[in-house]
């Protein structure tokens, strides 16, 4: 082999090697795909979705994160609605927040599809720990969240859901 050749192939083998470093250091402490499995979190999300979570995150109201589970080796996505320290109270579908009411617009098809004079959720009350999390799936009537799990501990949390990039119809930030 020539010497240009040679010096060329190096270079090229070295432009690979920090190409795959930095794609394994983006994965590992930034940004990483997840499949979404199952349906609590219809309509927002649906079986097989595709998604990229940020591991650098500060978790806010509302916001979607993905999580280790208790109890089990799944990871699961819902929705965060108590934060530490907040009073969460779902009466007759109607959601407080430390005594403030929110329109949760995420659950107005799935609201649409029952009975008149049923519940999409159940009334409950819960104070949340601190070091915790309280998470409910957009699929009231189908979603094992903690309601059914108990709080989250923050500690768990592998990152928050950032973009959706598969089905390319639906590409973009989940609301």
């Amino acid at each position: 082999m020539k010497e240009g050749g040679k010096s060329e192939l190096i270079s090229w083998i070295q432009s690979v090697a920090i190409a795959f470093v930095i794609a394994i250091v983006i994965r590992q402490f930034l940004f990483t795909p997840v499949v979404v499995s199952g349906q609590s979190m219809q309509p927002t999300f649906e079986n097989d979705n595709k998604i990229v979570i940020s591991k650098v995150y500060k978790i806010d109201r509302f916001d979607m994160i993905v999580f280790h589970a208790p109890d089990s080796e799944d990871n699961f996505i819902k929705r965060v609605i108590g934060l530490p320290g907040d009073v969460v109270v779902m009466n007759n579908d109607k959601l407080y927040i430390n005594g403030v009411e929110y329109e949760e617009d995420y659950v107005q098809e799935n609201k649409a599809g029952i009975f008149e004079g049923q519940k999409l959720t159940q009334d409950f009350k819960v104070e949340v720990p601190e070091g915790y999390l309280y998470v409910l799936g957009d699929n009231r009537r189908n979603s094992t969240d903690s309601r059914i799990i108990g709080f989250i501990d923050e500690k768990s949390v592998i990152g928050s859901v950032k973009f959706r990039f598969y089905p390319f119809r639906e590409m973009g930030i989940p609301k």
